[in-house]
């Protein structure tokens, strides 16, 4: 599936440095702006770009960064927020899920208490799974069937079956951050920025490894 689209429009919303409610604003008003089809085809992107980084490296990342504890839901809005780092990290991190340390979100997040984090720093983006639909309704002048119909021709536009939902189930060989010796292997940098347990995290790397 052509995603170039997708993630022009994602790079766009990413240059104005918008964050929370705005950031959704911005990005529902250009969906809006698009013919329907093309609304169908971007909630079409986001699941297959979403089911690349549905792996259990990515999964391990994701429970470093949250203190050794992270959920379905947590991970799938975990998979959303990186979508909002953009394509170029995006794509790196389906090879080495240790780049996002190097993101400039996660840096952020390094050195600061997790209870301290704001609601717009938190590494998630459960709003993003429900613009297009939102948009869909309000271009075709609402929803008969629940959106029933917009999903079934995400799935055909996926070459996926109307009732079967992409999955949870993470490619790749489980393994726990919790094995510290293991995670310090796998993900060098995110284990050092983000120490499980104390409610603390750890500074930034300073040199990037090549």
């Amino acid at each position: 599936m052509e995603t170039d689209p997708f993630w022009t429009l994602i790079a766009d919303c990413r240059r104005r440095g918008l964050s929370g409610d705005q950031r959704d604003a911005w990005l529902r008003d250009a969906l809006l702006r698009l013919p329907p089809p093309d609304v169908i085809a971007f909630q079409a992107c986001l699941e297959q770009v979403t089911g690349e980084a549905c792996t259990w490296n990515l999964w391990a990342a994701a429970d470093r960064v949250f203190g050794g504890w992270c959920s379905d839901d947590t991970f799938c809005h975990f998979q959303f927020w990186m979508v909002g780092l953009g394509r170029p990290v995006f794509e790196a991190a389906l090879t080495d899920a240790d780049v996002l340390a190097y993101a400039p979100e996660v840096l952020r997040l390094s050195g600061c208490p997790r209870a301290a984090w704001t609601d717009d720093a938190w590494p998630q983006w459960e709003s993003l799974g429900y613009l297009a639909p939102s948009a869909y309704e309000e271009l075709v002048g609402g929803f008969d069937d629940c959106g029933d119909a917009f999903y079934a021709d995400v799935r055909a536009l996926r070459g996926t079956p109307a009732r079967n939902p992409p999955g949870l189930t993470p490619a790749g060989s489980r393994w726990s951050v919790l094995d510290e010796a293991e995670s310090a292997r796998r993900l060098p940098r995110l284990t050092a920025m983000f120490p499980l347990g104390s409610g603390s995290v750890g500074q930034p790397p300073l040199t990037r490894r090549t």
